[in-house]
């Protein structure tokens, strides 16, 4: 069941090798049609259909704040500020994701498969992972901004 093999990677913060789940499989899973009523438009295409937005085209690519970078779909917490970069590829970009924020299944969609971003908690695609990142983990966590929200920091 694919769906399980991802959920189940997803939930330990492993990589699974499916591509893609059932989002009632996941600790903040719905119903697709639960996820459609919540979510707006370009959220649901991204989050639930597993779109991408134009580059260049979400504020929080230019996002420079200490913070906490959440799920769109479930609000859980998937980056901290302070690994957030530019990579000069016009989504919002991280070298590192808090520990069991995200999972990650194979992408076939273009001719050369790819490393799928999903959210731990929902199962939201997030975006992809590549390795031509900064040190010290040399990946590119590149995220749709419409799959994100971003919480500043309380100052003290």
């Amino acid at each position: 069941m694919v769906g399980g093999i991802l959920s189940r990677a997803l939930k330990g913060g492993g990589q699974g090798g499916a591509s893609g789940g059932e989002a009632a499989d996941f600790p903040a899973g719905k119903s697709e049609a639960a996820w459609k009523a919540e979510l707006a438009p370009e959220q649901f295409h991204i989050l639930r259909q597993h779109g991408t937005e134009r580059p260049f085209s979400h504020p929080l690519n230019d996002e420079k704040r200490a913070g906490t970078f959440h799920c769109a779909g479930c609000g859980a917490a998937l980056f901290d500020s302070g690994t957030k970069y530019d990579s000069g590829s016009g989504w919002p970009s991280f070298f590192q994701p808090l520990e069991g924020a995200v999972g990650t299944s194979t992408d076939y969609k273009l001719v050369m498969p790819r490393t799928e971003v999903h959210c731990a908690q929902c199962g939201g695609h997030l975006g992809h992972v590549f390795d031509d990142g900064p040190p010290p983990t040399g990946q590119r966590y590149c995220m749709n901004g419409t799959a994100l929200t971003f919480e500043p920091a309380v100052d003290p």
